[in-house]
């Protein structure tokens, strides 16, 4: 079987971001800067790296910043190359030709599963990424193309995990293998059950879902059909928990440094961890460190 091309990519971008407050109160989460550039630009510099050619951003009402930011500003970069600052200028130039970008409205926040169907008409029939920003992801490969080139071996939707301590699965949905433990060293395991945010009695494993996801298009059929939970939100994961009772879902290891940058403190060690990548900041900010921790 040839199992199709995945091109696009839904990215989230609806959320409140109450864990950053009171920087979200004006300024989308995925806006917050790490290192060089915002958070959100991590994502779409990932799905391009992957192969995507089209990404789908689902908004919420009246959002501007993100729009504005992936805008043409011929005026600004004019200027900039009238002071020669031509790189700059590319740059800016770069962020509205780097994939197709689309937006979908996400009338009210009603939780990840409700964000990725609002997506559906602009996806099709047809495979599709989706891609947390909050989740960062330093690897290389990307691990979005980790899951990609996992799934060249079946059909199914696959999700990005690895082990996670126990006092924080209750921060993860968790996943049920199809397997004793006992097979090792495979580019993917079939899943056979998923819980959302698990207390550590209940959890039936150590490994969590960590923001990247492979989805057959047949997914919206089960996300239409989940209910909220407590909270009013509608869980992708009881949505993918549905799927996997009728058809494959595999859970892929991927390789990379994972910083949850929707909290303080991994937006802080995200920002430190991208600038020890940047060759234009390591020196300084390996000096400042140094300084700070003396």
């Amino acid at each position: 079987m040839v199992i199709s091309r995945t091109r696009k990519a839904v990215i989230p971008v609806a959320g409140r971001g109450t864990r950053m407050l009171p920087f979200t109160k004006a300024i989308p989460k995925e806006m917050l800067p790490v290192g060089s550039k915002p958070l959100l630009q991590y994502a779409v510099d990932e799905a391009v790296a992957s192969g995507i050619t089209e990404i789908i951003l689902v908004i919420s009402p009246n959002e501007r910043i993100i729009c504005k930011y992936f805008q043409r500003d011929p005026s600004l970069e004019s200027i900039l190359e009238q002071r020669g600052r031509q790189e700059d200028a590319q740059l800016l130039r770069s962020l509205s030709c780097s994939a197709d970008i689309r937006y979908v409205c996400q009338d009210r926040p009603l939780g990840l599963g409700h964000a990725i169907g609002c997506a559906r008409d602009l996806v099709g029939e047809e495979s599709f990424a989706v891609i947390l920003p909050d989740a960062l992801i330093f690897g290389s490969p990307p691990c979005l193309r980790q899951l990609i080139e996992a799934r060249q071996d079946k059909t199914g939707c696959y999700v990005a995990t690895r082990e996670v301590p126990v006092e924080d699965l209750g921060r993860f949905g968790i996943l049920d293998f199809a397997f004793s433990g006992s097979e090792s060293g495979q580019r993917s395991y079939r899943v056979k059950g998923l819980i959302e945010k698990p207390y550590a009695a209940i959890a039936p494993s150590r490994f969590g879902i960590f923001g990247r996801y492979l989805f057959e298009y047949r997914i919206f059929e089960y996300i239409e059909k989940t209910a909220p939970d407590a909270t009013g939100e509608v869980q992708i994961t009881a949505a993918l928990a549905a799927y996997c009772s009728e058809a494959p879902v595999y859970a892929v290891p991927f390789a990379g440094d994972h910083f949850d940058a929707g909290s303080r403190l991994g937006l802080v060690e995200a920002s430190v961890a991208s600038a020890l990548r940047d060759p234009a900041m390591a020196k300084d900010i390996r000096e400042f460190l140094c300084a700070a921790l003396s």
